[in-house]
């Protein structure tokens, strides 16, 4: 979602019917709605902005449940974004849980359990009812570091004996297969022979991914140099001690500083950590760095001028969106400019298709609904053979038992 294009549309046009609709009309779901709300709770199973960005419009009364992480990453991000009601989280009432914990809302109970995913603090559901158990599994994969996770869920799951189950399919055309083992062996071999500058681009929240860059990093005798952004989710992530992430202040990190002539107060406090660099220390030691770079840095490319034999690795999803695909496509621009190849190399952090399926056979709910999909009618097909399949229609309600 444009903030931007959003700026000067009256509150209650958001949730107009038609095809300029943002937010599903829900009454007194929202902040700018005066009826009475029909929406009792909201839970987030992660912070990625595809399952979180609206929640800024909520009306205050209404709880928004999620992982302890999941809330340390989302107020991370707001305080490193410029203000607006987008992402204006002030008022909202955060309640936190972790696996082993369970929420009731009504005659509802809502038990959230961890799974891999490639952002920390993701969950899956299983919510019981008065007529049987529903199983939501958020995003989550099997391939992962944290595939253990992810067993938890499944089994939990299947315990449930669940009536009905939402399960996300992402990954149903043109998976990816790797594990993170293999994007840090390929990252390790393109490392060793890059003679120059490394630049890479990662999500700022895939700890998976920044650890094994770090790692990778020290044993080619470089140094992993973050954003300052990115040094600042970091620093807040370190209150959530079981992610063991490496200090971003340690002397084994870089964090680089963009030149500016008035910097936020947030970045304020990363400026007075002792190992921030900027673009002309970062052009004096090109084979002793991996820089993280984004789409939009382009004034850094220019500053820092890559030397010969430098290369660059895109190691998150492709651009998904007409917004990303117009900044990567100047970022590649000017990788052609100087001279760098380009390697994609990257785990997703969703299912693999006949991994899904092992999932849903082993849960077994009476009816499956896929969800998070672009290709539902292929998503039903491949899973008709181990479960009665319902595609959900919008604005329809179904009922199961």
């Amino acid at each position: 979602m444009q903030h931007s294009h959003l700026a000067n549309r009256p509150n209650g046009a958001l949730c107009a019917t038609g095809h300029q609709q943002v937010l599903e009309c829900l009454a007194g779901a929202y902040k700018f709605d005066e009826a009475r709300s029909e929406v009792d709770a909201v839970f987030l199973s992660h912070s990625h902005t595809d399952h979180s960005a609206y929640i800024s419009f909520l009306n205050r009364e209404i709880p928004v449940h999620c992982g302890v992480t999941t809330a340390l990453i989302i107020q991370a991000f707001a305080e490193i974004t410029q203000k607006s009601f987008g992402n204006d989280l002030e008022g909202l009432q955060f309640r936190t849980f972790r696996t082993g914990d369970k929420v009731k809302v009504g005659s509802v109970e809502v038990e959230p359990i961890h799974v891999d995913h490639s952002v920390p603090g993701a969950y899956g559901f299983v919510i019981h009812t008065t007529e049987g158990a529903v199983i939501y599994s958020g995003d989550f994969r099997a391939h992962g570091t944290k595939s253990q996770m992810t067993h938890d869920f499944v089994e939990a799951a299947a315990a449930a004996k669940p009536i009905a189950m939402l399960c996300e399919g992402t990954n149903l055309v043109g998976a990816d297969f790797s594990t993170e083992d293999e994007v840090g062996g390929k990252i390790g071999k393109l490392v060793g022979s890059t003679q120059n500058l490394v630049l890479a681009t990662f999500r700022h929240t895939d700890v998976d991914r920044t650890r094994t860059l770090y790692e990778v990093a020290k044993s080619n005798h470089r140094k992993l140099a973050v954003s300052m952004r990115q040094a600042y989710v970091m620093k807040k992530l370190e209150a959530d001690r079981n992610l063991d992430l490496p200090r971003v202040d340690s002397d084994d990190f870089l964090i680089f500083r963009r030149e500016k002539k008035q910097y936020y107060k947030w970045e304020q406090a990363i400026l007075g950590l002792p190992n921030v660099v900027d673009a002309h220390e970062v052009k004096q030691m090109q084979d002793r760095v991996i820089l993280a770079a984004a789409f939009s840095d382009l004034k850094e490319l220019i500053d820092l001028r890559p030397e010969s034999g430098s290369t660059y690795i895109l190691s998150s999803s492709e651009p998904f969106n007409e917004e990303m695909e117009i900044e990567y496509d100047k970022f590649v621009n000017w990788l052609d400019h100087f001279g760098l190849p380009m390697y994609h190399i990257h785990c997703s952090g969703h299912i693999m298709p006949t991994e899904v399926r092992q999932v849903v056979e082993r849960i077994a709910p009476k009816t499956f609904f896929p969800i998070h999909t672009e290709h539902p009618e292929l998503y039903a097909r491949f899973i008709s053979g181990v479960a009665k399949v319902q595609i959900p229609e919008k604005k329809q309600t179904t009922q199961v038992t």
